[in-house]
């Protein structure tokens, strides 16, 4: 794990920024109440299951994957630790600021957009500080490398198991879980292309998102 101290500022910066727009951009999708991605359904209801709030239940659900990353012999950067510790926080924070019940349906699709586009630019912050995966992706990874699933296989079997028990337990499935799953992979790529401008020595990723 890298050294906290050899970090440049802006690293951290662009880290913890990131992260503050994803958690703002999950909570806009809460607020629409049109349905959440995989991963946010399951927090939602296991959020609802344990009376607790979305964001605390995100950090037990990371902390969570992170010891499945163990046996699959994946190791954390400081960016996934602070991943698991910092995007639920800021999720009950944008929560705790927008308002609780909209009825206009017109508004509550236009913070589904907001809230991709909140996703976007926090990816396009802290995906360049290149400090480690989400917690997710290194289950994602894992099983690739230990099972010699693809890619593919790996991540469809982790966001369905995670949609299908996240519904059961009372989570947010509906149009904007579609929106979610078709809509994160395009404005992620599209906001990194966009950071190449910003950092141009950066190498660009792999196109799945980072956050979970």
């Amino acid at each position: 794990m890298r050294s906290i101290l050899s970090i440049a500022p802006q690293r951290w910066l662009m880290l913890f920024s990131g992260f503050l727009f994803w958690g703002l951009g999950l909570a806009l999708f809460v607020r629409a109440s049109l349905g959440l991605g995989p991963w946010d359904a399951f927090h939602q209801g296991l959020g609802f299951q344990l009376g607790i709030t979305i964001g605390t239940a995100s950090i037990i659900a990371s902390v969570l994957v992170l010891l499945l990353w163990i046996p699959l012999r994946q190791r954390p950067g400081i960016g996934t630790i602070f991943n698991a510790l910092t995007i639920g926080p800021f999720t009950d924070l944008g929560l705790w600021l927008l308002p609780q019940e909209i009825e206009s349906l017109w508004l509550r699709g236009a913070m589904l957009i907001a809230g991709m586009i909140c996703i976007g630019l926090g990816s396009a912050l802290y995906l360049p500080a290149g400090l480690g995966a989400g917690p997710r992706d290194g289950l994602m990874m894992g099983l690739h490398e230990k099972l010699g699933w693809s890619i593919r296989l790996s991540r469809t079997a982790i966001e369905a198991s995670a949609l299908a028990i996240g519904w059961l337990m009372g989570g947010t499935v509906g149009i904007g879980t579609v929106v979610f799953a078709l809509g994160v992979g395009p404005v992620v790529q599209t906001s990194l292309a966009h950071a190449r401008r910003w950092l141009p020595d950066w190498r660009l990723p792999a196109p799945a998102p980072a956050r979970q």
